[in-house]
């Protein structure tokens, strides 16, 4: 199948926010912290307007999505899903490749530290750990650990 990476519009704030909530669903130590309607509020009052938000299409299908955003200088990979019908495709490489691994600058991220295939999958493309936290900074107040990759690191 064919697999196209496009900014994200406000039409798409519904398909993301419902990856988004299946895919956390999946993750049992690290409940939400807000219900479905907020979830979904949030991605079309906030993080689609301010950008950074990346999707992979697959088969005319919405198959994962990326942001990005800056603070303090940095480059940070916020959200990185892929759906679960579309996994071991190629497409979290491809929105990583189209997000942070073309960039000149480092790129951080925070993953939950008991998601094992996202710290691997991280890992193999150049992420190294630099600390783990005690989930005291998030709101699901699950212990998480900070990656970053830099440009010199790449494969």
């Amino acid at each position: 199948m064919t697999l196209s990476i496009r900014a994200a519009e406000a039409a798409d704030a519904g398909a993301l926010a419902a990856i988004y909530l299946a895919c956390r669903r999946e993750m049992p130590y690290a409940l939400l912290a807000h219900g479905d309607a907020a979830v979904r509020a949030w991605f079309a009052g906030a993080l689609l307007p301010a950008g950074g938000v990346w999707l992979a299409e697959r088969g005319g299908e919405i198959a994962g999505f990326a942001a990005c955003s800056e603070q303090d200088g940095l480059l940070w990979l916020d959200q990185l899903y892929v759906g679960a019908g579309h996994r071991n495709a190629g497409i979290g490489r491809a929105l990583l490749e189209r997000v942070a691994l073309r960039q000149t600058r480092a790129c951080r991220l925070h993953v939950f530290q008991a998601n094992a295939g996202a710290r691997r999958f991280y890992e193999a493309h150049g992420f190294k750990l630099l600390s783990l936290g005690d989930g005291q900074d998030n709101e699901e107040r699950c212990p998480d650990a900070l990656y970053q990759w830099r440009p010199d690191t790449k494969e």
